[in-house]
């Protein structure tokens, strides 16, 4: 299955975070491909410095649960602690699932597509540089076609990864 995680970090060494996320992913996911790095602004809670972005795509063979798992202890490796953390505030490392093929998923601790992908274009800048021919499951339209309707929120490539 084709799966699509979306990786931040604005907290502690960002960079060395997400490096070691990339890495540690590639023991989860096969032929896995890795988007530029993104220098972006927060939403939402905007007290905040700014946010390193990536996204990282390949195969998974497990389920959606035992990626979320997988990708949860990468988190806690890098030091992520959500039970004390500002809602939407500073992480040393967030890895979402963006995308698990066309899989629809509401459950209370895991919904995929992500929720909010459609209007953050630091989600579907970096997405869309690895699958530039990806659709929304649910609505079957082109993510480049949302992406490109949405206003300037300060994504900006910073390099590789």
């Amino acid at each position: 299955m084709t799966v699509v995680l979306g990786l931040g970090s604005n907290r502690g060494d960002s960079l060395g975070a997400l490096r070691g996320a990339v890495a540690s992913l590639g023991e989860v996911l096969e032929d896995m491909r890795v988007s530029s790095l993104y220098v972006t602004k927060p939403m939402d809670y905007l007290a905040q410095p700014d946010f390193l972005n990536a996204a990282v795509a390949g195969q998974y063979r497990g389920t959606p649960r035992t990626l979320l798992e997988a990708v949860g202890a990468i988190e806690k490796r890098w030091g992520r602690d959500r039970a004390n953390e500002i809602p939407k505030g500073p992480r040393t490392l967030d890895i979402d699932i963006e995308l698990f093929g066309d899989s629809l998923i509401r459950e209370t601790d895991l919904v995929i597509p992500h929720e909010r992908m459609g209007e953050r274009l630091f989600v579907l800048v970096p997405l869309l540089e690895l699958l530039p021919d990806s659709a929304d499951p649910v609505t079957g339209e082109p993510l480049r076609e949302i992406a490109g309707r949405l206003s300037d929120q300060g994504v900006k490539k910073a390099g590789a990864l």
